[in-house]
C-alpha cells in the first residue's frame, strides 16, 4: 500500500455519514500508519471508527477502508490498510440507476427516468423534448431521505425510435457535500454490482 500513497496525495476521507466528508492531503508516510492534513474541521471525525478514503491516481480511482489512529488538531494519523482496489479509470464512477426524477423548470414539472448516474451528471429518458440551451432543477433521491438538489445542464438530447428522449447532461452547483454523497453511493453500487 505504501507505494501507491506519496506526498502531497488529496485523498476524499468519508465517515458513516458523508455529510461529515472531508479531504485531506498526505504529509508523511511510515510503515504503518500515515498522516493527513485534513482541509476542514474534524469535530465529527471520531478515533478508531473506520471510514471510506478515494483518490484519483494513474491506476485509475484508488479506495480503500480505514481508520484514524490519533487525531492532533487537523492531522489524523491513519491505519495503512491491508487491503485497496482500483475501481475505475474515469475520474467519477458511473453506475447504471434507475429511478424517476424531478426536474422543473420554473412551474413546470417533466416526466423523467434516471438511467445512469456519476457525481459529474446523469443519463436521463424523458417522454418530452427540452430546450437544450436552459438549465432544469433536479432533485435527487439516493438512500433514505437524503436528497441532492442542483441545477442540470443538458449537454446532448436524441429521440429514440419508441418516441423518447435520451438526455445526457452534468450537474450545476453541486455542494461539496452532495458531490461526496453521489461519489460514496455509486462507489458502493458498483462494488456491490462487481461482488455479486
Amino acid at each position: 500500500m505504501n507505494e501507491l500513497l506519496e506526498k502531497n496525495q488529496i485523498l476524499s476521507v468519508i465517515p458513516q455519514n458523508f455529510k461529515d466528508s472531508n479531504k485531506g492531503k498526505v504529509i508523511d508516510i511510515q510503515d504503518e500508519i500515515f498522516l493527513l492534513e485534513m482541509v476542514h474541521n474534524v469535530d465529527n471525525i471520531s478515533p478508531r471508527k473506520l471510514m471510506e478514503f478515494y483518490s484519483q491516481t494513474k491506476n485509475g480511482m484508488l479506495y480503500f477502508v480505514s481508520d484514524a489512529q490519533e487525531i492532533n488538531g487537523n492531522i489524523l494519523s491513519v491505519s495503512i490498510p491491508r487491503k485497496h482496489r482500483f475501481l475505475q479509470r474515469r475520474a467519477f464512477t458511473r453506475i447504471k440507476f434507475s429511478q424517476d426524477v424531478e426536474c422543473k423548470l420554473g412551474d413546470k414539472s417533466y416526466k423523467i427516468t434516471a438511467l445512469d448516474l456519476s457525481a459529474g451528471g446523469m443519463k436521463l429518458k424523458a417522454e418530452e423534448a427540452l430546450d437544450i440551451d436552459t438549465e432544469y432543477n433536479l432533485s435527487l433521491k439516493l438512500l433514505g431521505e437524503n436528497y441532492v438538489k442542483c441545477q442540470y445542464e443538458l449537454i446532448k438530447m436524441e429521440k429514440n425510435q419508441n418516441g423518447f428522449y435520451t438526455l445526457s447532461g452534468r450537474f450545476k452547483n453541486l455542494t461539496n457535500t452532495d458531490k461526496m454523497g453521489i461519489i460514496q453511493f455509486c462507489m458502493r453500487k458498483n462494488i456491490e454490482n462487481v461482488n455479486k
